[in-house]
């Protein structure tokens, strides 16, 4: 929507009176008048532009009620056609052929010292736009680290839509089911068992201490309930007692736990690894043959 020039590269245009050159500059006008009447035949009360609109064309919307939004991001411009319904179109010959988007409302809003636009009411929720904020660089980052990591959790669980029950009710299920199976094992492994049980306690143990309450006295009532067949028990750290986590619905995702638990079973066979290799007797230094 900026002003029709010649494209040429190098091209110059030479006239002998300045009436010449009100001719060109209504010719350039008559032309982008006639590109904005094939947009309004699209009875569209706002046309989104990717590019600048120049003065001109501007008024000419606004003569004909057409709120005109100019410098549209591309990557936004793409997700705000998904979310109204609309499509994004070039040309404007065929308006029975463009499918136009819709909302309920559009705003002009402050965020800091940032003015956007938004738009609310969509009819459909395929995306939307999150603002971060902090005070420094590694705050917003970290946050926008969380923030991923969250949305690819619901990816998971959109997918494989079995769940298990948080607060460290599958941690103390899985430890106990250990625990029994190692009284049944003989000879050394049943000492690994028992300490992977152990290491399965260690979750829930550390959201009992990051909520600042006693997590000895939280984890042995926790075992103690599990034992008794109250197997929906967790950690209810709002209150800072054990709680239902059926009631509470409190769930995560069955994929990322079994991930979870896979990929910390391998970090630590890794470290054990290394530790056989590092207390592995050095290699014994011989003299080459012909060399004193």
């Amino acid at each position: 929507m900026d002003t029709d020039k010649i494209k040429v590269f190098g091209s110059q245009i030479k006239v002998d009176s300045l009436a010449k050159i009100s001719e060109l500059e209504t010719a350039e006008k008559e032309k982008m008048k006639d590109k904005v009447n094939k947009i309004l035949k699209h009875n569209a009360n706002v046309f989104i532009n990717r590019q600048l609109i120049y003065n001109y064309p501007e008024q000419l919307f606004a003569d004909a009620g057409v709120m005109a939004i100019e410098h549209a991001d591309f990557d936004g411009i793409e997700r705000l056609a998904l979310v109204t319904g609309g499509e994004i179109v070039s040309t404007f010959d065929h308006p029975e052929l463009v499918k136009l988007g819709k909302c309920d409302l559009i705003e002009q809003v402050m965020i800091g010292e940032d003015i956007l636009l938004r738009f609310s009411g969509v009819p459909k929720g395929e995306a939307c736009t999150i603002v971060i904020r902090g005070a420094t660089q590694q705050i917003i980052d970290e946050a926008d680290r969380s923030l991923h990591d969250a949305l690819c959790v619901l990816a998971a669980t959109v997918k494989e839509s079995r769940v298990v029950y948080g607060g460290g009710c599958s941690e103390v299920l899985m430890s106990i089911a250990v625990n029994k199976a190692a009284v049944n094992v003989p000879g050394k492994e049943a000492v690994a068992m028992e300490a992977f049980a152990r290491a399965l306690l260690q979750l829930p143990t550390i959201i009992a201490d990051n909520g600042g309450y006693d997590s000895a006295q939280l984890i042995s009532e926790l075992r103690a309930a599990h034992n008794k067949g109250q197997h929906t028990k967790g950690l209810n750290m709002v209150d800072g007692e054990m709680g239902d986590m059926k009631e509470l619905g409190i769930t995560e995702s069955y994929v990322v736990k079994r991930q979870v638990l896979i990929s910390a079973a391998e970090a630590a066979e890794m470290i054990l690894r290394v530790d056989n290799i590092i207390k592995a007797a050095p290699m014994k230094r011989v003299e080459d043959r012909g060399h004193c």
